[in-house]
């Protein structure tokens, strides 16, 4: 006949449970973040965050401080991480329905949604405490921004035009790093940035949903190629993307920065030829190295250009 565990059996079985537990515990948690940046694609950070500098820049005409260089660089990654994580989480039923996204850390089961959650919530507080460290302006206008990026994860539920409101969410980063360093508006110098960071991000954003819009038709989500078709839909990017070079001309001619700068506007355009010239509406097969690589260079040489230009004044 077996014999019960003593007391002292027992305390032993939970103590080496509890201790096997909080060794991995650090494991798991770093294991989550992991993936959680793997899921919201925080190198992808690089998109916007040249263009916030570049704001920046242009507002100190120079090199501001280090103090608001990093208080941006926080906000950015703060408003950019809770943006990411919460479309996650309101469309993680959407993914788990998608061939494409089936995979992604929701819907597989990789991450947990309570733990997603958790960094949106911390994402958001490091967004405001960013903003109220740069001054009072910037913080009474976080709500806004908050709600924006929030706001643009539904926004497929209801209009075609959510290509409009993402751009809208990344053209606040250029204003939004001015504010922080001049404390106003005092120049149409952001306002024409944040229209070329507008426009630029719709047109990629019509051309990034070409891949869905079988997908997006079935679920009953919106966007312009699932109600026009693909082949409407670039010539829809194609437009935006003309006139995010036409307000990226108009910047140009409002900063009068020189050759440097001019050099900027014209590798821009060259890209965005090409980025357009890699995809047809027969043959998608190119779309991510027009996505990801040209739209990377994009903001990268704008920051190098009409950044070095108010160094420099070439």
């Amino acid at each position: 006949m077996p014999t019960l565990p003593s007391n002292d059996d027992r305390e032993d079985r939970l103590t080496f449970g509890s201790n096997l537990i909080e060794r991995n515990m650090p494991t798991t948690v770093a294991s989550n973040i992991r993936t959680t940046l793997e899921m919201i694609k925080i190198e992808h950070t690089l998109f916007a965050l040249p263009f916030a500098f570049l704001g920046a820049v242009l507002a100190a005409r120079g090199l501001p401080t280090l103090w608001q260089i990093a208080w941006i660089t926080f906000a950015m990654v703060g408003a950019r991480s809770t943006a990411m994580a919460f479309n996650r989480i309101a469309d993680r039923t959407f993914d788990a329905q998608n061939p494409r996204t089936k995979m992604r850390a929701l819907p597989s089961g990789a991450l947990s949604l309570s733990f997603v959650w958790g960094f949106t919530i911390f994402s958001a507080a490091l967004f405001l405490l960013a903003s109220a460290m740069l001054n009072r302006l910037t913080l009474m206008l976080a709500p806004v921004a908050l709600a924006s990026v929030l706001l643009y994860s539904y926004t497929k539920r209801f209009t075609s035009l959510s290509h409009i409101v993402l751009g809208w969410c990344l053209c606040i980063a250029p204003t939004g790093a001015w504010v922080a360093v001049r404390g106003a508006i005092d120049s149409p110098v952001p306002l024409l940035l944040s229209l070329v960071v507008l426009l630029w991000t719709a047109g990629f954003d019509v051309l990034y949903a070409c891949q869905d819009d079988e997908f997006d038709r079935s679920a009953g989500l919106r966007s312009i190629p699932a109600r026009v078709g693909i082949g409407r839909a670039l010539w829809v990017s194609r437009a935006l993307h003309a006139g995010a070079f036409a307000a990226l001309a108009g910047l140009y001619l409002t900063t009068a920065l020189g050759g440097l700068a001019l050099a900027g506007v014209l590798a821009t355009g060259a890209l965005l030829v090409y980025q357009h010239s890699l995809v047809r509406a027969d043959d998608l097969s190119r779309l991510n190295a027009a996505f990801f690589t040209t739209n990377a260079f994009v903001s990268v040489i704008l920051l190098a250009t009409f950044g070095g230009a108010v160094f420099f004044r070439i």
